[in-house]
């Protein structure tokens, strides 16, 4: 089944650019571009994607707040960033914002493709330097938020003692699990290292998305590593 995808970018050339590369794709449809953020929107309701390429800096409405926008909805595509800005500051609005992923321009082929692939089954991908930005940062570690999402270290920043616990909503079942995603555990992973089914687990983050405000595995391991 073919990932069916939107293009958002500013610029013509890109756009088809990105038309021919990933159309060449065997599981990739591209059916449509937008010039801006709203008109992303406006597509992604109308077309239903399975992912929208979003690029960030764009008129009328930049692909950030298109990003909140359609996170917002109670369906909407995955959103795969890919820009030429990779500052600490863009990578984590992106990812608060509910993308899958963030992904530089100077990317190559195979490893975009592979991206749109892995942001459309909502496996989150990073660029390398995106990763060290976010390093740099200090909210959350390389292995948890890159990638497949397979294994993962501890966080790098320490959190404020006298800040309260974003996870004090959750019980002590929902804030283990909570913490395995955050250290980029499968849901799979997590079954087995908790000893219950996969159909428990995807019930516990139902709960914990919920209870959290928040619509994605990268939103919560964002949160769960700020409070250390």
């Amino acid at each position: 089944m073919s990932i069916r995808a939107i293009i958002a970018d500013d610029e013509s050339l890109m756009r088809s650019g990105l038309r021919l590369l990933l159309g060449a794709a065997d599981d990739i449809e591209i059916i449509a571009e937008a010039a801006h953020g709203a008109e992303a929107i406006d597509l992604a309701r109308e077309l239903g994607p399975d992912l929208i390429l979003m690029d960030i800096r764009m008129p009328v409405m930049n692909g950030l707040e298109a990003t909140r926008t359609l996170m917002a909805q109670a369906s909407h595509p995955e959103v795969l960033i890919l820009t030429a800005f990779g500052t600490d500051e863009f990578v984590y609005q992106a990812l608060r914002s509910g993308a899958a992923g963030y992904i530089l321009k100077d990317t190559p082929p195979d490893e975009l493709i592979h991206a749109v692939r892995a942001a459309a089954n909502g496996t989150r991908t990073l660029s390398p330097s995106a990763v060290e930005s976010l390093l740099g940062r200090g909210t959350t570690s390389a292995t948890g938020l890159a990638g497949g999402g397979d294994g993962g270290a501890g966080p790098l920043g320490a959190g404020n003692p006298h800040t309260p616990d974003p996870l004090e909503p959750l019980t002590a079942r929902e804030r283990e699990i909570a913490e395995a995603v955050a250290q980029g555990m499968t849901n799979a992973q997590v079954a087995r290292s908790l000893f219950v089914s996969t159909a428990t687990v995807k019930t516990h983050l139902a709960r914990i998305f919920y209870k959290l405000d928040v619509s994605t595995r990268v939103q919560l391991a964002l949160l769960v590593n700020e409070r250390r």
